[in-house]
């Protein structure tokens, strides 16, 4: 220990500098974790930006199938049977 330096000099030393790493620490954390949040935000929207456009509520007309009589009754029996399980 140091003859010219007082016992609560140290400690308050000791104070600022447990206050200086913490707050560092908390900055790093806090700067990383903006980070990462805005990569995935990034990615979620390349994503997205890949799906093609929808046309209506319907989708596009190469989507959707016209089924004939015998199509739907047997897959209204399908959905009984499905459900009628669960």
């Amino acid at each position: 220990m140091l003859p010219a330096v007082s016992i609560l000099q140290l400690i308050g030393f000791a104070v600022l500098l447990v206050a200086m790493v913490t707050w560092v620490t908390g900055l790093v954390r806090l700067s990383r974790r903006e980070r990462a949040e805005a990569s995935g935000r990034l990615r979620r929207q390349q994503l997205l930006s890949s799906v093609p456009r929808q046309a209506g509520p319907g989708g596009p007309p190469w989507e959707s199938v016209e089924l004939s009589a015998a199509e739907r009754e047997a897959f209204a029996g399908l959905v009984r049977r499905l459900t009628r399980r669960s």
